[in-house]
């Protein structure tokens, strides 16, 4: 994936809250495509093996959601998490996490990740199909800086982890004029 690609359209299917909904499970089904996170915006995305896992928890989703205010300073409307998880796990992790920033979007069945060509197998871990670590700043669905780990291949060895940080990302942001929507 490089700069200047569009994103592939996709429709996500997340469960949202709705106080509608009576019982203890009170969420709806609601489907959501690329165009409703990304159009008409400067945002984050930034992609991850998976939910609950070490290095995602520990330091990149907890990256990402406490520097959230500088990277609004930087120009950046949103920051979304991506992981080939449904939408039930992204939720509890949101929830495990505390978020209240960074926003989490299901790819359940890894097509916005396949079609990203990011997708790996990761049974060497018995995870499956995973995502391949990575970030873009995405300006109205263009791609605008693409930060991909090293070393992208199924059942790696190792999970790469530098080049998708939060810093990086901020660095990057430092050293680039803040550009018109595409």
């Amino acid at each position: 994936m490089k700069s200047g690609t569009q994103l592939p359209d996709v429709t996500f299917h997340t469960r949202v809250r709705d106080e509608a909904v009576e019982g203890p499970n009170p969420f709806r089904w609601e489907d959501k495509t690329t165009a409703d996170y990304f159009a008409g915006k400067r945002v984050i995305l930034f992609s991850l093996p998976g939910a609950f896992t070490p290095t995602c928890s520990t330091y990149q989703l907890p990256g990402f959601e406490n520097g959230y205010a500088e990277f609004k300073d930087k120009g950046i409307d949103d920051i979304y998490c991506m992981s080939v998880n449904d939408s039930f796990v992204m939720n509890k992790w949101a929830l495990d996490q505390g978020l209240e920033n960074v926003k989490v979007i299901p790819d359940g069945s890894g097509e916005f990740t396949r079609k990203m060509g990011m997708l790996v197998d990761k049974d060497n871990l018995g995870f499956g199909m995973r995502s391949w670590r990575y970030a873009a700043i995405v300006n109205d669905g263009v791609v605008e800086a693409w930060f991909e780990e090293p070393g992208l291949m199924d059942n790696c060895p190792e999970d790469p982890y530098g080049v998708s940080s939060p810093d990086n990302l901020k660095k990057h942001l430092s050293e680039v004029k803040e550009p018109a929507l595409a």
